[in-house]
């Protein structure tokens, strides 16, 4: 109570009050500067203003980086390693040589089929071949003929005008039996429809039942695929296009199997652009040899451009106001140009410039939000 009413710890109190007031009016405050001021866009700062010791410069450089795209992809089996079999005419099966996981060739027999229509179709071979035969032994009887000086002109033009057109009529026949990969040589009135697989897979479904009735507009019987490589479909928006070329590399993560990635090369980009996603597909060309890449897979595929040099500032620099991204430029009157930039990727510390600067220039790395507060 006795320090209370002592007159002279009062003075000491208002001595403390008036040191601190003083001692905060000498104090700068960049937060208070008047000094600054703008003009035509540019931040003029007097060498003695507070603020100047607050802002630290850098020179625009480049730096080597690589854009990485990300998107979702879906594994698909390619066009023609895949096939579905379909009988070409209708029948009942009476055999069937098809196992799920049964490897093929180009030359494999799937199953057997009666089918009359077939067998009008070997009907019509071998009475084709029949009549051009006997066309044949005409034309050539005609030639003997004619060279032993007994023979008609007009005979023989007959003779080899009727063996061209049944000659024609015999090689569509022919057609129609090698469309079937019958051999004709072997080719018996009346035997069965085989069926090959048109491609080297494996058999991924089977469907034939012997004995059932196959009718001609039937859907697929059978599917063989040939799956050792297949294709990833990237969807890849229209912004980010830019960074994909063809033989650009890129990898495959397995959603399935976690820390798996596989290496693989863009096949192709297509040429148009989904209106509804505004995304464009990227086909990729994946080595399967494992089988780990199944049809109807979904995976991510991380897109690697390749490396090229572009302007990178330090983030700090990097100011923001009514939605714009600007930077402060130094110019050769030590003024400080408010200019705007369009950013790209960023990393940790970097924010990459895709234009608004040029390397070599002058810029505030950081500090820049002092400006800020300059007066018109």
């Amino acid at each position: 109570m006795k320090l209370k009413n002592n007159p002279h710890f009062a003075s000491i109190i208002l001595a403390g009050i008036v040191a601190i007031f003083v001692s905060c009016k000498q104090q700068p405050s960049v937060q208070a500067s008047i000094g600054i001021s703008e003009k035509d866009n540019l931040v003029i700062v007097p060498d003695h203003d507070p603020i100047k010791a607050r802002l630290k410069e850098s020179l625009v450089d480049t730096i080597s980086y690589s854009q990485q795209v990300v998107t979702a992809g879906t594994v698909k089996a390619i066009p023609t390693q895949y096939a579905e079999i379909a009988p070409p005419f209708q029948g009942r099966v009476t055999r069937s040589f098809l196992k799920p996981g049964m490897k093929t060739t180009a030359e494999t027999p799937l199953f057997e089929i009666s089918s009359p229509d077939f067998i009008t179709a070997q009907k019509v071979f071998f009475q084709e071949k029949s009549q051009m035969q006997q066309a044949e032994r005409v034309l050539k009887r005609q030639k003997d003929l004619m060279a032993h000086g007994v023979g008609i002109q007009k005979e023989l033009e007959e003779a080899q005008t009727a063996f061209d057109v049944e000659k024609k009529e015999y090689e569509n026949a022919l057609i129609g039996i090698k469309i079937f990969k019958a051999d004709p040589e072997k080719l018996s009135l009346g035997q069965p429809l085989t069926v090959y697989s048109p491609i080297k897979g494996e058999v991924i479904e089977n469907k034939v039942v012997l004995g059932q009735f196959i009718k001609d507009d039937a859907a697929s019987v059978a599917t063989i695929a040939n799956l050792s490589k297949v294709w990833v479909v990237g969807q890849v928006k229209e912004k980010d296009i830019q960074y994909i070329h063809e033989n650009g590399a890129c990898e495959i993560e397995i959603a399935a199997i976690p820390g798996k990635k596989l290496k693989a090369k863009i096949y192709r980009i297509a040429p148009m652009v989904d209106e509804e996603t505004r995304s464009i597909a990227v086909f990729i060309e994946c080595e399967n040899e494992h089988l780990l890449l199944k049809p109807g897979m979904y995976v991510n595929v991380d897109f690697l451009a390749p490396p090229g040099a572009v302007i990178a500032i330090p983030s700090k620099a990097l100011l923001q106001m009514n939605g714009a991204s600007f930077v402060f430029v130094i110019d050769a009157d030590g003024k400080y140009e408010r200019r705007k930039v369009e950013t790209g990727a960023s990393t940790a510390n970097l924010v990459i410039i895709k234009s608004g600067l040029k390397k070599g220039e002058k810029i505030v790395s950081a500090g820049g939000f002092y400006l800020l507060q300059a007066k018109p």
